[in-house]
Order: C-alpha cells, then sequence, then structure tokens
C-alpha cells in the first residue's frame, strides 16, 4: 500500500475531526491489522474504486459515536439513534471528500461509494484483497475522555 493514499486520509481524519468538534485530537501510532479483524460497534464504511480498489472504514465504539455526535451537533446525545447514525455517516462523508480532493489533486482516479454504517456487538469485517489494513488511530477529547476514532484504510493498485 502506498503512502501517497494514507497521508490524505490520515491528515483529513485530523483536520475533520478537529475543525467539527473543537477539541484536541492526537494521532496515535499506525499499526497494521490481519485480513480478518474485530469492529468496536460503531463503523462507516466507504467503497473505493477506479485505479485502485478497498475501502476506508471509520470505526468506533458506541460511546465514542455518541461523544463525536454530540459534538457536531452541540447538543447531548445519549442513544445510538437515527440522528447519531447521520452525524457518524456525515463524518465518514466529511473525512472522505477531503481525502479524495488531494488525491484527485495528485493524479489519482477514483470513485466512491456513499457510506454504509454498521453497529452492533461481536462484528469483524474481513476483505479479500489479501492486503493488511492500516490503522490510524485517533484520539479525541480532553485527555482523550471522548475515545478513539480508527480510521482503517485497506488500498491495493488495480492489479
Amino acid at each position: 500500500m502506498r503512502v501517497e493514499y494514507i497521508n490524505p486520509f490520515v491528515e483529513a481524519a485530523f483536520n475533520v475531526l478537529k475543525e467539527v468538534l473543537s477539541t484536541d485530537v492526537k494521532r496515535g501510532d499506525l499499526y497494521l491489522k490481519s485480513t480478518t479483524m474485530q469492529i468496536q460497534g460503531v463503523a462507516a464504511l466507504v467503497g473505493l474504486a477506479g485505479d485502485v480498489e478497498g475501502r476506508v472504514l471509520f470505526d468506533m465504539t458506541k460511546e465514542t459515536a455518541l461523544a463525536v455526535a454530540s459534538g457536531m451537533n452541540n447538543e447531548e446525545m445519549t442513544v445510538l439513534d437515527d440522528m447519531v447514525k447521520a452525524t457518524i455517516t456525515e463524518l465518514a462523508n466529511m473525512i472522505t471528500a477531503q481525502a479524495v480532493t488531494k488525491l484527485h489533486d495528485l493524479g489519482f482516479k477514483f470513485d466512491l461509494t456513499p457510506p454504509a454504517l454498521f453497529t452492533g456487538d461481536n462484528m469483524e469485517i474481513s476483505n479479500n484483497l489479501e492486503v493488511e489494513a492500516l490503522i490510524v488511530p485517533m484520539e479525541i477529547g480532553p485527555g482523550a475522555k471522548d475515545g478513539k476514532v480508527e480510521i482503517n484504510v485497506v488500498i491495493r493498485e488495480r492489479p
């Protein structure tokens, strides 16, 4: 996986989270996960196709999703309802749009699927691209009390 594909997602996630939440955002150390992995509880999935194929997954706990939605909507959200789900989907849209714009400016051409939101316990995601996922953890909130959003990227050039 080329770093040129990853950096725009890392930068976009940092910038968007910092802007919409008006709080501290700290990027954790990047690491790799196997092709099958456990989801934390709330995940927005965006597919990529064109010059590359793959997906970007925005993964977080239910508590973090509630904290993010509360911050983005300037009101306390305590139930994972349609408003919270729409807010997390919009967050995925905002981050992905900013990253893809930067990638298009660099000459890469590909299309996106609209974000699909998954919620629940004991979920796993697998990919058949035979590429490990690069995980970029983003800790949000003062002292990261609001949790962590993991940006989970699997991209490969089309054979």
